[in-house]
């Protein structure tokens, strides 16, 4: 192992970290380059991933000393580009279709270096001075994307600092969390001599308003953020009720109408409704109209969690498919995901742009009452300027840019699952609604002889198709020339049995159907191996015992 150069720290040294390379021809400046040029072959490599072990690439990262001595910054760079760069997965190949982390387009990277070397914090104007009113923009044009309010409507209330479109987050989670905070604090306002909720706390909350408990309630494709937020926020894991799922994976109107009957029954607040706009694991959209209704009904706060889906609305084609939306009085979306922004970016917007007082804080030194600071309304204090690079894919794409990028994600599903339904060895699991599907290894001749199968004998083996799945999940992944993902459903097919299922996401446009095609065939490659064939025996003996 090779002995990193040192330097000797000092004054003068300290102050060359921190000046810009003069000239291209300097030390820095050839780093620059370097960098430049090695980040762009890896961007261009469709390989996913090269296959070297974690095992093996975390012996590179053991130590746990501060260098006593500084090193070179040429030591630092070339070490992250053998060592991390060498070993990242290259989610912008066309090949890596598993997760919802796809390629961004070219102009982010140098938009990128102007907002890290502004280096500006969105908790306070003293800190951020226009990238404040330009935050407010994004969160004006993307609000209007979902509630299309009037012009007159944006003018009066896009740089009104009293009130807010929505929040910046770092992503849905984050998001997910500050509308159920806003919710819960509107449920349990001050009150008298009730403080209210934020002030006085859940317990005090419940008793003043003559509730035992409180709960959220989403489908049960609902996203886990949802679980974390209600740990946060009071409620407790538990109180996130997962409601029946229809055979499309959407929430179903009958059981979340009995649901609310119930808890108002049993002294339970609702303190949110959320639906949701295309579910992390096949890409459904609830009947967003549907629900809104049963959340006035009740009385309750709607929300709706479109991280994934909500671009779809950029589509002429294809938004109906998120109709009523915007009856939602919050809706999360991520801006990292299909609006091709850079890891780290969310938002949630709120229909009533007074909602978000309910969650105002302030403090003396910073976010003062009556400032324009957008930190009074976030629950993330210091924050980048990650709105300068949305507002940027915004206007650079365009909405017809976003329409065809949306558009074409949905025809390769569309085309995708033809391709898998053609084939005699998998089987389709969940038709794309959007850009999202599921299959699985399970050849047409033994899904034929299970109808013969007792439902013992079919559970076995579905176990066994699981297996197999997962193995070919396992080996492709490993063999790094394409990746999809892997989830576990419920098939109505199979009585809900549990089953492992493969999980495509098709949001890089440069994904080509002879690439999709071609993970097909490694598949079904691996399906021929040794050990895959071994367990296929298995299940012909099942088989044969049935016949």
């Amino acid at each position: 192992m090779a002995t990193e150069k040192t330097a000797s720290a000092s004054i003068e040294s300290m102050y060359r970290v921190f000046t810009v390379a003069e000239a291209p021809e300097s030390t820095l400046g050839r780093i620059d380059q370097q960098i430049s040029h090695n980040l762009a072959g890896f961007l261009q490599d469709h390989i996913v991933a090269v296959e070297k072990d974690l095992d093996e690439v975390e012996k590179d990262f053991s130590s746990s000393e501060i260098p006593e001595q500084p090193i070179f910054v040429s030591e630092q760079t070339q070490h992250l580009l053998d060592k991390l760069v060498a070993h990242s997965v290259h989610t912008a190949s066309p090949s890596f279709i598993g997760h919802m982390t796809s390629a961004l387009p070219y102009f982010m990277l140098p938009l990128s270096r102007i907002m890290i070397a502004l280096n500006q914090n969105l908790v306070k104007t003293e800190t951020s001075k226009a990238f404040t009113p330009l935050e407010r923009q994004v969160l004006g044009m993307l609000h209007r994307l979902v509630y299309g309010a009037s012009d007159a409507f944006y003018e009066r209330n896009l740089h009104d600092h009293s009130i807010a479109l929505g929040s910046m987050c770092s992503g849905g989670t984050i998001a997910n969390l500050t509308a159920l905070w806003v919710a819960r604090n509107q449920c349990f306002p001050a009150d008298g001599d009730f403080k209210g909720v934020r002030k006085a706390g859940l317990a005090r909350a419940l008793k003043h308003y003559g509730y035992d408990d409180c709960a959220v309630l989403v489908s049960k494709r609902g996203h886990y953020s949802l679980s974390k937020s209600a740990d946060l926020l009071g409620l407790g894991s538990d109180q996130v009720i997962a409601i029946d799922t229809d055979d499309s994976n959407r929430i179903r109107p009958d059981r979340l109408i009995g649901r609310c009957e119930e808890m108002k029954a049993a002294g339970t607040r609702v303190i949110a409704i959320v639906g949701v706009a295309g579910t992390t694991e096949t890409g459904n959209v609830d009947n967003l109209a549907e629900v809104a209704a049963i959340a006035k009904r009740f009385g309750i706060h709607f929300h709706v969690d479109a991280a994934w889906g909500g671009p779809t609305l950029f589509s002429s084609t294809h938004k109906h498919l998120l109709k009523g939306i915007e009856l939602a009085d919050s809706v999360t979306l991520d801006a990292h995901k299909q609006l091709y922004v850079p890891m780290g970016s969310g938002l949630v917007l709120f229909r009533d742009p007074l909602t978000p007082n309910a969650i105002e804080h302030h403090a003396q030194y910073i976010i003062r009452k009556g400032s324009r600071d957008l930190g009074s309304k976030t629950l993330e204090g210091s924050r980048p300027g990650m709105a300068m690079l949305i507002q940027s894919a915004l206007k650079i794409i365009g909405r017809t840019g976003y329409e065809i990028l949306i558009d074409q994600g949905i025809e390769k599903a569309r085309y995708f699952a033809a391709e898998i339904k053609k084939t005699s060895e998998f089987e389709l699991i969940s038709e794309p609604e959007l850009n999202l599907l599921t299959y699985r290894f399970a050849p047409e001749s033994i899904r034929r002889q299970m109808r013969n199968c007792t439902p013992q004998q079919c559970r076995e083996i579905n176990e066994l198709l699981s297996k197999i799945t997962k193995r070919i999940q396992k080996t492709q992944r490993n063999r790094g020339k394409a990746f999809v993902s892997r989830t576990r459903l419920n098939p109505p097919q199979y009585d809900y049995q549990d089953c492992i299922v493969f999980r495509v996401v098709l949001a890089n446009p440069l994904t080509t159907r002879d690439i999709l095609r071609g993970v097909l065939e490694e598949q079904s490659g691996i399906a021929a191996e040794p050990e895959v064939r071994e367990l296929v025996e298995q299940i012909e003996v099942i088989i044969r015992k049935a016949a």
